[in-house]
């Protein structure tokens, strides 16, 4: 794409695969030009360990852009490069790091963010699980101006999401991440041309969200059905909802609410219904449709009861104690 003199520079911060469509969009828009990425370094991941660069690392290779892999944006050299590129505006997409007012401040129109959720719903770094945890009709994303607060700065624009309760995180990210990408050149040029007028965030009913662990996806029998089965949405595709049963580590991938009438089952009891796996919740009995044994490749919850059947009667265990809230206020 060729750029011209009058262009918007934009530099372009951010890590993990929701942001590479929205470097694509800037990248394909005439109005604007991406002269450098900044991206976290490689880290090792997989069972191997190994060595592998950002996913938006990736895609700025191939776009052809310079990228920067700073250990941390306090590098006094990193702030000097980014600055030397003299950008209009600096888009912070998932980046992974809290930017000090040394960076939030080099570029005259500042930095705009891309959060998943409609703030101020869902500050923090887990907003798609949240909004599939809390039963949510609709999502979104939100296009902000950092200040130093996190998540706190004024809204430039949002758009919501409606949803249809059957998503996974999964695929909300993709979904968010598209939506974000089509809609991001216009917010750029709008912002950075005056035409828009940020409006503050309502603080006094602003939620937030902490990181996710592994622990957190443990499967709490114990819940509701609705409970349970928007957890195992939540969870899907990372850390992936789990339970125990005779000793053994079961990922469950997919869950349905099932008709009670003549189902009886005690909290966390595995039984049959109909040929498929059930299980035992607070207020009913959730049907396990899919679910990945230790080792083993995912498989349909009729397949794995065929070669289970002595677990018929066995507890799925629940956590010893209630987990931290994920979704908290202030």
């Amino acid at each position: 794409m060729t750029h011209n003199a009058t262009s918007i520079r934009v530099v372009f911060l951010g890590s993990p695969a929701f942001a590479v469509p929205s470097l694509s969009a800037l990248v394909g828009s005439p109005e604007i030009d991406v002269p450098l990425v900044v991206t976290q370094p490689d880290r090792p991941a997989g069972r191997g360990k190994t060595l592998t660069a950002p996913p938006l690392k990736v895609a700025a290779l191939e776009h052809g852009i310079p990228i920067l892999q700073p250990d941390t944006l306090r590098d006094p050299a990193t702030v000097e490069t980014i600055r030397e590129t003299a950008p209009d505006v600096l888009i912070v997409v998932s980046y992974g790091e809290i930017l000090r007012r040394n960076v939030l401040e080099l570029a005259p129109n500042g930095c705009l963010n891309v959060h998943p959720s409609l703030l101020p719903r869902y500050r923090g770094s887990v907003p798609i699980q949240a909004t599939i945890l809390n039963g949510d009709r609709e999502g979104g994303v939100s296009f902000i101006k950092l200040v130093k607060a996190m998540d706190a700065g004024p809204i430039v624009r949002q758009i919501p999401v409606p949803l249809s309760g059957e998503e996974t995180s999964g695929e909300l990210f993709d979904r968010l991440s598209e939506v974000a990408a089509e809609a991001l050149p216009e917010v750029v040029a709008n912002w950075v041309h005056g035409r828009i007028e940020a409006r503050e965030q309502d603080h006094a009913v602003a939620s937030y969200t902490r990181e996710l662990r592994k622990a957190d996806a443990q499967i709490d029998w114990s819940s509701s059905g609705v409970d349970i089965e928007r957890h195992v949405r939540a969870m899907n595709p990372w850390p992936r909802a789990w339970s125990i049963i005779d000793g053994k580590r079961v990922a469950i991938d997919r869950v349905t609410l099932i008709s009670t009438e003549n189902v009886t089952s005690a909290t966390g009891t595995l039984q049959t219904v109909e040929g498929w796996p059930a299980v035992g919740t607070a207020d009913g009995v959730v049907r396990i449709e899919k679910l990945t044994p230790a080792g083993k490749k995912q498989m349909t919850g009729q397949d794995w009861l065929r070669g289970s059947q002595e677990l018929v009667g066995e507890v799925f265990d629940s956590p010893e104690s209630p987990a931290e809230p994920l979704i908290f206020t202030r």
